[in-house]
């Protein structure tokens, strides 16, 4: 893992507008660096404004203030290298579209051959081989998170942003999907950004957690997670360095927090 940033976030803070003009804050002032090479977890409360970050990360959502840096540039808009899944995977793919072509839909512009070729490939990354003509509504859940995870990885990328991705399948579902994406992330050598609610699959997951305080959000900490790698979710699990770390994030999440001008 290299130590220069790929990402800065300096004093971004977002709001919306909603019924008599009123503005509802949902980030407060957030600042964090993303080291190249680093997969970075996120947790905090549920409407704590982890999706509208990452929707500024990704380019679809401009800050109020503050600034986004991606590559030592300015984001004004969807990055080039960047790419992200969803959490509902059932609205993100096209149910006219065979898995194949969902994949292959970001590389649309190649050729036809290569870029089905490459579109086949990924599945295969994802143990989708023999599922490449199925369409969306012929896939389980996990089946379509899979598709949706290929179709995010098919252009090789060099950011992932992640939003709460295996929040709607079932817990062996989920396991298969956090073992499937560290894999990926390490053979694709992937900067990976992964939005949950989930403090033990944050650990598990990442190197480095950061802990958001409620609405508007800013950053309360951050939790180093020193465990090696390749990780296997039972044995990690039963570590007691990851109860350390699951004991610091759960401090840090409900330590009273003290108001601030501005929050």
């Amino acid at each position: 893992m290299a130590d220069t940033p790929l990402v800065r976030v300096t004093g971004v803070s977002k709001s919306f507008t909603g019924r008599g003009a009123r503005l509802t804050p949902a980030i407060g002032d957030i600042g964090f660096e993303h080291t190249a090479g680093e997969f970075l977890g996120v947790v905090g409360p549920s409407g704590c404004g982890k999706t509208t970050l990452l929707r500024c990360l990704a380019g679809l959502e401009k800050p109020d203030n503050g600034t986004i840096e991606y590559d030592g540039r300015p984001v004004t808009g969807i990055p080039a290298g960047v790419s992200v899944v969803f959490q509902e995977y059932n609205r993100s793919l096209f149910p006219w579209l065979s898995a194949l072509e969902n994949v292959r839909f970001p590389i649309r512009r190649l050729g036809r051959a290569a870029g089905r070729e490459q579109a086949a490939q990924a599945l295969a990354r994802v143990g989708l081989a023999d599922f490449a003509d199925h369409h969306p509504w012929q896939l389980s859940g996990g089946m379509q998170q899979r598709v949706a995870i290929a179709r995010a990885v098919v252009s090789r990328p060099r950011y992932l942003l992640m939003d709460e991705p295996f929040a709607s399948v079932d817990a062996q579902t989920r396991a298969v999907l956090e073992r499937l994406t560290m894999t990926i992330a390490a053979e694709l050598d992937l900067t990976v950004l992964l939005i949950t609610h989930d403090i033990d699959e944050a650990i598990l997951m990442a190197d480095r957690v950061l802990v958001l305080s409620a609405r508007p959000s800013r950053v309360l900490g951050e939790v180093p997670i020193g465990l090696g790698r390749p990780r296997d979710e039972v044995e990690t699990r039963a570590l007691p360095l990851f109860q350390d770390h699951r004991r610091a994030v759960h401090r840090l999440i409900t330590t009273p927090q003290t108001s601030e001008s501005g929050s």
